[in-house]
């Protein structure tokens, strides 16, 4: 069992950032992969992005690439998600998953969830 508790989340206005971060433990290893996913009112749950632990490797929806940034502390056994010029449309519920294995898109892949953290990005 792998669990995992978000925080960060928050109210920030359009053009602002936040930090949301994911703490994992429980028997995680290097070969998992840890992703953010998103959902919105009335929309699917969306992939957000992705990073393995071992290797160092992301990925990242074309909504959101080049505004923010995964990364991973493996000493604190804890991934972060930099959200930088958010926008309004990047309001939603972010939960962080985790998988064993490499990473996939769709969130029936992953096995363990967080609670989720409420990001609001007001216009």
């Amino acid at each position: 069992q792998v669990q995992l508790v978000e925080s960060g989340g928050g109210l920030v206005q359009a053009g602002g950032s936040l930090r949301l971060s994911c703490a994992a433990s429980g028997r995680t290893s290097s070969s998992i992969a840890v992703a953010w996913f998103r959902q919105a009112p009335g929309k699917e749950r969306e992939f957000v992005a992705a990073i393995t632990w071992s290797p160092d490797t992301t990925s990242y929806s074309d909504s959101v690439k080049g505004r923010f940034t995964i990364s991973r502390d493996n000493a604190k056994n804890t991934m972060y998600l930099q959200m930088i010029s958010l926008k309004p449309e990047d309001t939603a519920v972010y939960r962080c998953a985790a998988r064993r294995g490499g990473i996939y898109y769709s969130p029936v892949l992953y096995n363990y969830w967080g609670q989720g953290t409420q990001v609001t990005v007001s216009s």
